[in-house]
């Protein structure tokens, strides 16, 4: 176990290999997108001669996390209702799908090994679904039942806390919308990752660091494109913080959790710079009147505001749990935790 002190312990602690490996995001970024460049150009000009009626995602973890920014992609930029398979459906009910032609499944996953994540995704298959796979083993069983693989590329990850994996995922869904919709104001939105996530990576995130150090809860809120990394961040806190992190959308946490939100409660929250944004900066101010502490990543000049890159924004959130990553690297050590080793996980989980 890692520990540390103090700030300045922080700014000389030992590199964990959660920071090193967050810190390879943009080159990972690049990798995938020189890679799968005719894939995913061949890929979606299936899908626009093939539309599917809808898409259902399979995922578990970080992965699923993934999927719900695939989600608010597809419907927002494509018009196509995309769902999130259940896996216990097929693996522990043993229930199928009805049989219905040319559905789109995205599995998404590091390990393409997970029991319950194949068994979704074969039954999907067997449905009629034209399965999608972005995993980073290409060698995988997820990879070999996959019509279209688009290895992700990031490369080895050591560290439990899945980082490089996650970013590329998101880049890789971004990717794919982008080719599919001809959409080149997004595409060159895409482009743009390998170069700014190293900034994001090095953005000061140090106040939510002062908040969360004594921390035993706190509200991690997003909406539209940043709920997926909401998650992300909510996940990242538990697993490698010890930390009670609680996801919601900023409109959802107001039915019914927000009354948890009275003075010295924590809130995280991730804005991005459209109309939900709006929303997420709104329920910040409004926790803030009410004596929360609250850090909301671009947030102005509002107190507790994180600072955050300026991008498309449908990519501002991929910068942002760039930075997050950071953060939490730190707050782990300073609460005296090894991020690269919570307690009771493995690298891959198997689950049925």
């Amino acid at each position: 176990m890692i520990k540390t002190n103090s700030a300045t312990s922080i700014r000389n602690a030992p590199t964990t290999l959660m920071f090193a490996e967050a810190a390879e995001a943009g080159a990972a970024v690049e990798r995938f997108l020189g890679r799968n460049r005719v894939t995913l150009d061949a890929l979606a000009d299936r899908l626009r001669a093939l539309p599917p009626p809808f898409i259902v995602t399979c995922a578990r973890g970080p992965s699923d996390n993934a999927a719900t920014y695939g989600k608010y992609l597809f419907e927002t930029l494509l018009g196509i209702t995309t769902a999130s398979a259940a896996p216990s459906i097929s693996s522990v009910y043993t229930a199928h799908p009805a049989p219905f032609s040319n559905v789109l499944c995205v599995a998404i996953s590091q390990s393409g090994r997970s029991p319950d994540l194949l068994a979704s995704v074969a039954s999907q298959k067997a449905a009629g679904a034209y399965v999608v796979a972005l995993v980073n083993d290409e060698d995988s069983p997820l990879a070999d039942v996959a019509d279209v693989v688009l290895g992700l590329s990031a490369g080895a990850e050591h560290s439990v806390a899945a980082t490089k994996s996650y970013i590329v995922s998101l880049a890789g869904l971004a990717a794919l919308v982008a080719a599919w919709a001809q959409d080149a104001v997004l595409q060159n939105g895409v482009n743009t990752l390998p170069a700014l996530l190293p900034h994001a990576f090095a953005l000061d995130w140090s106040g939510a660091i002062d908040t969360l150090r004594d921390a035993r809860n706190l509200y991690v809120i997003g909406r539209g494109y940043t709920l997926g990394v909401a998650q992300e961040a909510a996940l990242k806190l538990k697993e490698t913080c010890a930390l009670h992190a609680e996801c919601f959308s900023a409109a959802e946490v107001k039915h019914g959790p927000m009354a948890l939100v009275q003075d010295g409660f924590p809130i995280l929250g991730f804005a991005g710079s459209d109309a939900a944004g709006d929303d997420v900066r709104a329920t910040g101010a409004l926790f803030r009147s009410r004596g929360a502490l609250v850090h909301v990543a671009n947030d102005g000049e509002a107190p507790g505001a994180l600072s955050a890159n300026c991008a498309h924004p449908a990519i501002e959130p991929i910068l942002q749990i760039q930075s997050f990553y950071r953060m939490a690297n730190s707050l782990a050590l300073l609460r005296g935790l090894d991020p690269d080793s919570p307690p009771f996980l493995k690298k891959v989980t198997s689950t049925r």
